[in-house]
């Protein structure tokens, strides 16, 4: 019985419903805009360079990262 609720539970947490897809896109296209509008100063302290900062924040939304909870 333990087997089969925490079955049920990992199969609830995989699906996702299109709005929460929807939010998920916005909220790493905000991040992503936040990422380019970055100084120099502020991209040096996250290690990252000019051509990695534009090529990250020139993908689309809907490009969202791998978490393995999609």
């Amino acid at each position: 019985m333990a087997m089969t609720l925490a079955t049920r539970g990992t199969r609830a947490s995989r699906q996702v419903g299109f709005g929460h897809l929807v939010f998920k896109a916005l909220d790493v296209w905000k991040q992503r805009r936040a990422l380019a509008a970055l100084d120099i100063h502020a991209r040096r302290d996250l290690g990252l360079s000019l051509d990695e900062v534009m090529l990250e924040s020139a993908r689309p939304m809907w490009d969202l990262p791998h978490q393995g909870r999609f």
